[in-house]
């Protein structure tokens, strides 16, 4: 199921981020295109006006960045897409806790997360797939134990 997502309605619920910083939407789309390569999903991201020099719409991967055009806010950007839609709306998830974004959703018969639980979401996919990824039976060891123990067992450089 596709996904729309209110970017900076988001951003503070995502542990990390902070709506301060200067590089938030890149870093939020970081995550999300994590998100999406595990998922196997794709995300339409709406932020507010675009950063001076960068189009409208950019394409990550499977997050498609779409910044509100001049005079316009990312909410009405998202409340176009969901008319657009039209029946299809019915297919997609909006992510927002934005009242006016979930009547519209809710209007639209698409289904609604809010932005804290599609943060849970986040972390519980990008927690459960970096659990996976670990060998209980894989163990590091650092430059210096590495040393130790291969002159513990008597190899030499020109073993190396």
């Amino acid at each position: 199921m596709p996904i729309i997502v209110d970017g900076h309605n988001l951003i503070p619920k995502v542990p990390g981020l902070s709506l301060s910083d200067l590089d938030d939407e890149i870093q939020l789309i970081q995550v999300l295109q994590e998100y999406c390569r595990l998922r196997r999903v794709e995300i339409e991201c709406y932020f507010d006006k675009a950063p001076q020099g960068h189009p409208r719409l950019q394409r990550f991967g499977r997050v498609v960045a779409k910044f509100a055009r001049p005079g316009k806010t990312a909410d009405e950007e998202i409340k176009e897409r969901l008319v657009q839609l039209e029946r299809r709306a019915r297919e997609w998830i909006v992510v927002s806790s934005d009242a006016s974004i979930q009547t519209a959703a809710r209007a639209a018969r698409a289904r609604l997360l809010t932005s804290d639980d599609f943060s849970r979401e986040i972390r519980s996919v990008l927690h459960n797939d970096s659990t996976a990824k670990k060998d209980p039976t894989e163990v590091s060891m650092t430059a210096e134990e590495m040393e130790m123990w291969l002159k513990a067992f008597g190899a030499d450089q020109a073993d190396r």
